[in-house]
């Protein structure tokens, strides 16, 4: 109990693996999500019955602790496959506190879903029902993915980019004289992964030589958006092209976006640095371009890149492959979910001259080193299943007051459902709640409550509606 109260107080709040819940007034509403989202997560993780996050963790007691108790063991068995749950009684001082450990479901059996045909997943700001596409994201990884190796319909070496495609002829030529460069022509496409043997490209072809892949993925795309403390969004645009188009963009707009602090250098010049060093935050835009989910229902999901004041958020559709959070950075890894758009990476370059993937296998650790020579904490990677978020921050979780560099103050993140919607206003104008549904795979309900939410914090308005008319609403 108290590895969890550390835990807990360091991160200033609940964590991914951990939620607490008061109780003291009776069975909390939320545990069913809780207990879904949780088996739903690498890992699984606990819920805490009895304390308070508000007044600091401090034990509140709880109102019937042997009914709860036995509800929590009922509601863990209405679920398809049965949560294995294991209940543990403890005290903080002198109250009673009640810890549910909930494994995680065997990937093969997610989603794991209640009897009523619900499903959840954990997020960092909460967990929330699965829709549909995402229901399918973990269907999909029921088996080892191949997603990038499907031919695209109606696609041809006509659709690569001339420059690109000599530039990774001449890299492979030059560096794999003894295997795939013994290949020309159409024989190098074919066994490089760029093209099928009927002639058409494959996915991972298209995305990182492809002359523009956007024209058969529209939604391949990243989203960058600057976040103001108040919430608001500026110079915010999607970037598109191919993979190393995309990456030299995202590049470009980190850097004329991301605060600089003037520093004085050993030989006494003075020098701009920015918040976070460009070779990390290069690195983490390249994992989530290359490593993102490209199973059909993640086609309509783009990569989200939102810099904060004290903060850089990257989110893509996919969860890991192969490997667990907590290997992340602390060794080498060589599996990938897409081995054959991670291989192009390799010897593709950006516009830049910098190669899409520099670092195989030790990227992470790399980005390590990097923060940990600049004084920053380490990346926060979370794991939802179907989403991967990593988080770089200016200050250790639960130490909002205690900046590591001066001039930066924390702010709350948005909801990432809230950043969906907003982006989807942002695109498309005057949307009502169904059209932002169709864009975002969010469920009617929970668009309308992140409407409400956007509306509250005066980031959208109604742009329409009342007497018949459908109700429409716009980005301020």
């Amino acid at each position: 109990m108290n590895e969890i109260l550390s835990a807990l107080r360091a991160a200033g709040g609940d964590t991914t693996a951990i939620e607490v819940k008061s109780a003291a007034g009776g069975y909390p509403a939320t545990t069913l999500e809780s207990i879904g989202a949780l088996a739903n997560t690498p890992g699984g993780g606990v819920i805490v019955f009895g304390l308070d996050e508000r007044s600091g963790f401090t034990a509140t007691g709880i109102y019937d602790v042997q009914a709860l108790k036995q509800r929590l063991g009922n509601d863990a068995q209405d679920f398809v496959p049965h949560v294995k749950c294991s209940i543990e009684d403890d005290e903080i001082d002198g109250r009673p506190v009640v810890i549910a450990n909930v494994a995680e479901c065997d990937p093969s059996f997610k989603p794991c879903t209640h009897i009523s045909g619900k499903s959840w997943v954990r997020s960092y700001d909460g967990d929330f029902q699965l829709s549909d596409l995402e229901r399918q994201g973990f269907l999909s990884n029921r088996s080892a993915p191949h997603f990038d190796t499907v031919p695209v319909s109606g696609t041809t070496a006509a659709d690569l980019d001339v420059k690109g495609l000599a530039a990774w002829r001449e890299a492979v030529a030059r560096e794999e004289r003894g295997g795939l460069g013994r290949f020309s022509g159409d024989a190098l496409l074919r066994h490089g992964g760029v093209m099928t043997s009927d002639g058409e490209l494959t996915v991972a072809g298209l995305l990182m030589l492809g002359e523009y892949p956007q024209t058969r993925f529209p939604r391949h795309v990243v989203h960058v958006a600057r976040v103001e403390p108040d919430g608001s969004y500026r110079n915010a645009r999607p970037l598109s092209g191919s993979i190393p188009v995309m990456l030299d963009a995202a590049m470009d707009w980190v850097a004329a976006n991301i605060d600089y602090t003037t520093v004085s250098g050993s030989d006494g010049h003075l020098r701009d640095v920015p918040t976070f060093p460009l070779a990390v935050v290069r690195e983490l835009v390249g994992n989530a371009l290359v490593h993102r989910d490209l199973a059909p229902w993640s086609e309509g999901i783009a990569i989200n890149l939102r810099l904060f004041r004290d903060k850089l958020v990257i989110t893509n559709p996919g969860g890991l492959y192969g490997v667990t959070v907590n290997r992340l950075g602390r060794e080498m890894i060589s599996r990938s979910r897409n081995a054959t758009l991670v291989s192009l990476g390799v010897k593709v370059s950006a516009p830049g001259g910098v190669r899409v993937v520099e670092s195989l296998a030790s990227g992470l650790i790399r980005v390590n080193a990097q923060l940990d020579d600049h004084g920053l904490p380490r990346p926060r990677f979370i794991d939802t299943g179907i989403q991967f978020t990593v988080i770089l921050s200016v200050t250790e979780p639960g130490r909002k007051g205690l900046p590591v560099r001066p001039g930066k103050e924390p702010i709350q993140l948005m909801g990432q459902k809230q950043q969906a919607v907003l982006n989807a206003l942002v695109e498309g104008g005057e949307l009502g709640v169904p059209e932002i549904s169709s864009r975002t795979g969010l469920s009617l309900v929970t668009v309308r409550r992140a409407v409400a939410e956007l509306r509250t914090k005066g980031l959208v308005v109604t742009a329409a509606g009342g007497r018949g008319r459908t109700t429409t609403y716009a980005a301020k």
